[in-house]
C-alpha cells in the first residue's frame, strides 16, 4: 500500500484525528493509539487498522514512554489544544530536537496561534467561524449546520491527512520533518473556496436558500415519493433539465422558463406535486439510464445493495457484520487494503508494541505492575 513501513503515533482523541489516523491506516500506515489508562471503551469509533497502546499520561514515566515512542516514529499526530504538549514536555522544539525527520501534527479547531487558539469549540464553531455556516441552510430559515462533516471531517481530517502526505513526499527530497499546523476553521473554508471564488460570476447573488445551488432552485433539490421516500434531483444544465421534464411527463411549453428566479416557487409546487404521484423504486426505473440526473436519496443501510455500489465494492462489511465506505480514491498499483477485523480494545498491543520500540519484557512487567502502562491482551482474546 501507498504509506506502508510509516510508523504514526496518534493521541486519541474526539471525530477528525481518529478519522485522519484512520486514513493513514486505511493506505497501509502502522499507526499507534495511545490511549489513557484506566479507560473501560474508547470513543473512537474509527479505530479501523489501528493498534493501541495505554499509558497514564499524569505519570513522568509514562510521559517518558510516549516520548520515546514519538521520536522512533514517522508522525505524531496530536489533537490538544495549545500548549497542552509542552507541559508534558512533548511539544515540537522537544521532539524534533531528537528526530529532525519527525512530522509533527497538531489538528485542532482554531489553530496554533490567534485569539481563539485555546478556545473550546466544535464543527459548528468552526463552520461559523469559516464562514460557511451562514450560506448554510432553506430560504427564510436560520443557518443550519450539515452533520459534523464540514469542519471535523473533510477540513480537519482529511485535510490534516493531506498535510501529512505533503509533508511525507517533501521529507524524501530534503531529509527533513516539520510542524503541520491544521485548523479545522482554515481547512473548511478551504474546501469552501469555490464559494468565495465563485461570487464574481452571480451564483450566490441571493439570499440564503435562493440561489442555483443551495436548494433556492426547483431543479436541484429532493422530492418525497409517493412510498415516503426521497429523490435528489440536479438537473442543471439545460439539456439534463429537458430529459427531466420528458420523464416528469410534463410538457416544457405549459412551464415557466428554467432559469426564471421569479417562477421557481410555482415549478417547485409542480415539481413536488408530480414526485409525489410514484414510489421511489418507480421513478427510478424511469430515470435510470437517463441523463435526468435524478437518484434515490439511499439510507446508510440501503448503499450497499444499490447495484452501481455493489459493481465497484463501494461499501465494506468488517467483521462483524458492520457496513462502512472503501476507503477512497481507488489506487491501481497500491490500492487501500483496509483492515476488516473489529477496532482495537484499549492497551491490546501495549505489550508487543513496546517490545517493538525496544523495551525489554523485565521492563515491561515493572511498567504494567505500578499502573504506568496496561495491557487488555486476555479481554482481545475473549
Amino acid at each position: 500500500m501507498a504509506l506502508k513501513g510509516v510508523r504514526v503515533i496518534e493521541l486519541a482523541g474526539l471525530a477528525p484525528a481518529p478519522f485522519c489516523g484512520m486514513i493513514l491506516a486505511d493506505f497501509g500506515a502502522r499507526v499507534i493509539r495511545v490511549d489513557r489508562t484506566k479507560l473501560s471503551m474508547t470513543v473512537d469509533t474509527q479505530g479501523r487498522g489501528k493498534q493501541s497502546v495505554a499509558l497514564n499520561l499524569k505519570s513522568p514515566k509514562g510521559v517518558e514512554i510516549l516520548k520515546r515512542l514519538c521520536v522512533q516514529s514517522d508522525v505524531v499526530l496530536e489533537p490538544y489544544r495549545k500548549g497542552v504538549m509542552e507541559k508534558m514536555g512533548l511539544g515540537p522544539d522537544d521532539l524534533l530536537k531528537e528526530n529532525p525527520r519527525l512530522i509533527y501534527t497538531r489538528l485542532t479547531g482554531y489553530g496554533q496561534s490567534g485569539s481563539y487558539a485555546k478556545a473550546a469549540g466544535h464543527d459548528i464553531n468552526y463552520l461559523a467561524m469559516s464562514g460557511l455556516l451562514s450560506m448554510l441552510g432553506r430560504s427564510s430559515e436560520k443557518p443550519y449546520a450539515p452533520l459534523n462533516l464540514v469542519a471535523d471531517f473533510a477540513g480537519g481530517g482529511l485535510m490534516c491527512a493531506f498535510g501529512i502526505v505533503l509533508a511525507l513526499l517533501e521529507r524524501s527530497r530534503s531529509g527533513q520533518g516539520q510542524i503541520i499546523d491544521a485548523s479545522m476553521v482554515e481547512g473548511a473554508a478551504y474546501v469552501g473556496s469555490f464559494m468565495w471564488k465563485s461570487h464574481s460570476i452571480g451564483l450566490w447573488n441571493h439570499p440564503r436558500g435562493e440561489n442555483l445551488l443551495d436548494s433556492g432552485a426547483p431543479f436541484y433539490d429532493t422530492y418525497c415519493t409517493s412510498d415516503g421516500k426521497y429523490v435528489a434531483v440536479g438537473a442543471i444544465e439545460s439539456q439534463f433539465y429537458e430529459q427531466l421534464i420528458q420523464g416528469l411527463g410534463l410538457d416544457a411549453a405549459d412551464l415557466p422558463a428554467q432559469m426564471s428566479v421569479t417562477d421557481w416557487p410555482e415549478l417547485r409546487q409542480t415539481f413536488t406535486q408530480v414526485f409525489a404521484t410514484k414510489t421511489r423504486a418507480e421513478w427510478g426505473r424511469i430515470f435510470d439510464g437517463t441523463d435526468a440526473c435524478v437518484t434515490p436519496v439511499l439510507s446508510l443501510d440501503e448503499v450497499l445493495s444499490h447495484p452501481h455500489n455493489q459493481a465497484r465494492g463501494s461499501f465494506l462489511k468488517d467483521a462483524q457484520g458492520e457496513i462502512s465506505p472503501r476507503p477512497a480514491p481507488v489506487l491501481s498499483r497500491s490500492p487501500a487494503e483496509p483492515c476488516l477485523l473489529r477496532d482495537p480494545f484499549i492497551g491490546e498491543h501495549t505489550r508487543s508494541v513496546l517490545q517493538e520500540y525496544g523495551f525489554e519484557q523485565a521492563q515491561i512487567e515493572q511498567l504494567l505492575s505500578a499502573g504506568i502502562v496496561e495491557c487488555n491482551e486476555a479481554k482481545a482474546r475473549l
